[in-house]
This record gives structure tokens, sequence and C-alpha cells, in this order.
């Protein structure tokens, strides 16, 4: 709703007058165990306790980023869920608000799971969240601001015509959810994004509608596969060089993957083309980053995506944890110059969180040799900016495998394998002994005359003495033209106590891992440079800093 300028600066201060206010008297509740306070995230979010999963109707409004999630406000379960809501005004210190949506109807009496958040061109505001009937039958629900004038939005309402989409003859019932952002059409219809399974083959389905409360079902899949079962359907434009191209993203639930396609959306027909070679799809992150939602933020022009990185330990470790789940950092994600893939990087605004810069430049790693990165005081939070520089590519080993099996020879070959060019990285969350250490590592392959395959592992398989906790390798595949690119190659590791995100080639590959360190915790973790193949590495340039913790309250 409009608004003057003056009032509407008045608002923007008082509200983060009442963050600040709220961030310093309540902070972070301790929890229950020494353990479990120790591998709590510093800067990635999380609520104080329980239990979180999927990110729901991201959004901004009137000067404040709105975050909803699924959450038990019961405990470290997946039970009880409700939509958990968070302001932030630069999506790194958040306030906990009341839940915005919990069951409370016929419609939605056995649980209020995941949807998403549109903003209309007039300032209202729909949120559309899949119910759950008494016999399972899922059906879609809009909830609506009480108070628009309230920039934190903490009372919504239900519409009193939910549900307003039902599964219609032939849609399964039971596996009939998570709607989509909606978007309109030049003929001023509003669509939205659904999905179901059929047997093995997944389908995404369109409804439209020209009041976003009556809405009427396509006659075919807007996309279809056989992949099983998915979730989190996302779709939206991105642009490149004066060309725009639609992005579908979805999460497909057997393998834990979100992937995506690009394409092209005629709205006149809403058919979506994938291109050519873009079948299958391609990873958003090859890592645990499952469940991703997307928005556009209008006060910066981005696309902004949130997923869920799911705890790898033990249910009985998140009891004496008493919490469950992180969200990953928010990336922006944007077109590459070719168009044929999506680029990821953490948002700017993480680097206000830099401390305690510590610089290095042009130090040679022999075969078999690592440091230690001196200096950092806070290392198990940690950012790593580091430019390798490679040579000897005579010694890289021809490249024999399918791109599928990246992770397959991350685990395979792990981080101590010698290789001819590689493995060589970080070692994160290390104990000073290095019996406990997360790698992040690089192998270079030949590819062919010119290019060469380039392999990013996070291996975790010494992240832990404790035998209870997944410790599953994950990988990816970059193709780069390393003469053309002087030799370089960027690596961008994030450490947050018990989280790592790593992102390759400035941008080109994402792999999000979740470790549970027994030793390197706290002040006793250490992080080191490490060259474990035949050649001779160079860190042209490492940029280390400490992170300053945010406040989530």
């Amino acid at each position: 709703m409009p608004c003057e300028e003056a009032s509407m600066a008045r608002i923007r201060c008082l509200g983060i007058l009442l963050l600040t206010l709220a961030c310093s008297t309540l902070g972070v509740a301790a929890a229950d165990s020494e353990s479990g306070e120790k591998l709590r995230t510093s800067f990635h979010f999380q609520p104080a306790r329980n239990w979180i999963n999927d990110p729901n109707g991201p959004m901004y409004y009137r000067g404040f980023y709105h975050l909803f999630v699924q959450y038990n406000p019961t405990g470290p379960h997946w039970r009880n869920i409700v939509w958990g809501h968070a302001v932030s005004s630069d999506l790194l210190s958040w306030v906990f608000l009341e839940p915005a949506i919990a069951p409370s109807a016929p419609y939605d009496a056995k649980g209020t799971w995941s949807g998403s958040a549109t903003v209309l061109p007039d300032g209202r505001i729909n949120l559309m969240y899949t119910g759950v009937q008494v016999h399972g039958r899922q059906v879609q629900n809009l909830a609506v601001p009480r108070n628009y004038s309230d920039p934190f939005l903490r009372e919504w309402v239900k519409s009193q015509l939910n549900p307003v989409i039902v599964p219609g003859a032939g849609v399964n019932s039971t596996e009939f959810r998570d709607p989509s952002t909606a978007w309109r059409g030049a003929d001023g219809l509003w669509r939205v994004l659904l999905a179901t399974k059929d047997h093995r083959r997944h389908l995404v389905l369109l409804y439209r509608s020209t009041d976003f409360t009556h809405w009427s079902a396509a006659r075919r899949p807007f996309h279809e596969g056989h992949t099983g079962m998915v979730e989190c359907a996302d779709f939206f434009p991105l642009s490149s060089a004066g060309s725009v191209k639609h992005v579908l993203k979805i999460s497909v639930l057997e393998s834990r993957r979100d992937v995506y396609f690009l394409g092209a959306y005629d709205d006149s027909t809403d058919k979506f083309l994938p291109d050519d070679g873009n079948d299958d799809g391609l990873q958003l992150d090859f890592g645990i980053f499952y469940a991703s939602k997307s928005f556009f933020d209008p006060s910066r022009r981005r696309r902004v995506v949130w997923a869920w990185a799911k705890e790898q330990d033990a249910t009985a470790d998140d009891e004496q944890k008493g919490w469950a789940g992180v969200l990953a950092i928010p990336r922006e994600v944007w077109l590459a110059h070719d168009g044929r893939q999506l680029m990821t990087w953490l948002v700017a605004e993480v680097d206000s969180l830099r401390t305690n810069r510590v610089h290095i430049a042009d130090m040679t790693i022999q075969s078999g040799d690592y440091f230690e990165i001196a200096g950092l005081q806070l290392p198990a939070q940690a950012d790593l900016d580091v430019e390798f520089q490679v040579s000897n590519l005579e010694r890289a080993e021809p490249f024999q495998w399918r791109a599928a099996e990246a992770a397959d020879l991350c685990a395979a070959r792990g981080a101590d394998v010698q290789g001819g060019v590689g493995p060589f990285g970080v070692w994160v969350l290390a104990s000073r002994d290095l019996r406990e250490r997360t790698a992040v590592s690089i192998s270079v392959f030949k590819a062919d005359e010119r290019k060469h395959m380039i392999l990013f592992c996070n291996d975790v398989s010494n992240s832990s003495y404790s035998d209870q906790v997944d410790k599953h390798n994950y990988g990816g595949l970059v193709q780069l033209d390393l003469a053309k690119a002087g030799g370089r190659i960027s690596l961008r590791t994030l450490v947050d106590n018990c989280i790592v995100e790593a992102f390759g080639s400035h941008g080109k590959i994402a792999i999000l891992s979740r470790v549970y360190p027994t030793s390197a915790v706290g002040n006793k973790a250490r992080a080191f440079v490490f060259n474990k193949g035949k050649s001779t590495i160079v860190v042209s340039r490492l940029d280390a800093y400490d992170m300053a913790s945010v406040k989530i309250s």
C-alpha cells in the first residue's frame, strides 16, 4: 500500500530500531548440550531451538526481507509443522516473529506445508500453501496480511474460500503440493505451478486464475519426467546479453537434488521448451542443498535463492543438540554469459561480516606439502578466498568418466589420492594433528587438446571421529580452458562450525556440506592449504577472513 516517502523512512527507521533492540535483548538461546552449542552456526539462518526445513515465501516488503520456513515450535523433529516467520533488514540478522500459519481448519488439519509468496502489482500479498486434510488429501490455500500498515506483517488471515485449488480427476491427491510463486501473463491471467506424480513419472502442473482465488488446471502438464516425485517447483526469467531465458527448478525427492532447466517459455500457449541438451536438468548445487526457493529482490534488482541444509547426524544427536536444520546462506543467481547455465554466489551482504584479513600471495606448494593459514582468530567461522595457479598441465590425467559420476569419483579418490594435477585445496575444521579435517579440493583432468575438466570435491570422510554421521562426499565438474585462464582456478570456501559452502570458478559450481567435528570445534579448529598432487601448485592469492556472528532471535 502506498505511503509518502517521509512516512516510509520513519517506518524503516523504527523497524531497524526494533530489530536492533530485539536482537540485543533476546540473543540466541543456548542449546541443551555443550557439543550442540559448539556446532551451532554463527551467521547462517536457524532458530534458537527446534526443527526447520524448507524455506517458504521469501519476499521483500516496505524495507524488510521476510522469510517463512517449515518450523516445529515444539522440538527438533519433523512434526507439528507451522510456517515460522522471520524478518530482516539485511538478510543476515533476523528476528523471529509469531508463526504466520498453523493448522486450524479442515483443509489444513494435518499440516501447513510448503508454498510461496506473491506480491501483486497493487501491493497486496498472497501466501499460497499446501494443506493436508484429515484423510491425507493435499489442497492449496491462501493467507493474506491482516494489517498492511505493519511492515513486519505479523498477523495473517486465511481465505474464507480455502481450499482454492484441489486435485482434479486423475491427479494423485496425496502427492499434490508446494505451489510456486505466481506470475501473470500478457493476457492478465495468473499462473502457478504444483508438483505431483503418476507412478514413476513426475508432473509439474499449471493452474490459471483471473482473481487469484478461482483456479483452473491447464490441459497438459507444464513439465514431466521420470524421476519420481518432485517438490518445490520454482519458475522465473533471467536475462543475459539482451536475451531472456526462463528457469524451471524442481527438487527431486528420491535423490534430494535441486535441478533446473533453462529454456524458452511462451505465455500465450504456456509451453516451456528446455534447451537442447538440457532435458535431464542441471544441478543448482552439488551438495545437500534442497527445497530451494527464490524471490526477486526489487531493492537490488537481483534473484535470491535460499535452500535447506538437512542434518546428517543421528536423531539422538538432534535431541541432544535441541535443534535440527540450517538454511544455506542466501545466494544470488544469474545467467552465465553463454546462456548455458546458472551462476551462483553469496549475496553481497555476507562480505560485511569479514574481519581480520589474512593475505598471502605467490606462495609455491610442492607436491605433498601443506601450510596452516596462520593469523585467523576464528577458523571455525571463516571465509577463505583463494586463487590457485597450476602448471605442468601435461601431467593431467585423461578424463574418462561421465559427468554424472563426479560424486562417485570424489568418493573413490577422495582428497588424499595423488593425481597428476591435484588434488589441492583447503582443509577446514581441521584438528592440529589433521586426523580430523574437511577437504575442499580441486583435481585437474585433460578433456581434449584445449579444455580441462576440473573436479571440485567436498571430502568429509575425515571430518569427525564419530561414526554416527553421514560422511558422504559430494562433487561436481566444470570444463575450463586453462590456457586461456592463465592456469588460474578460483575457490571460495565459507565455514560456519557445522556447514561448509564451497564455490568454484567464480560461481560456476557450488557444493554445500554439513559436518560434525568432535575435536576441531571452536578455537581448536584450524585451516590449511594443501597439495596432494604430483605437480607444484602456486597460491597466487589468498584472502582469509574471520566472520563475525549475527543475531537471530
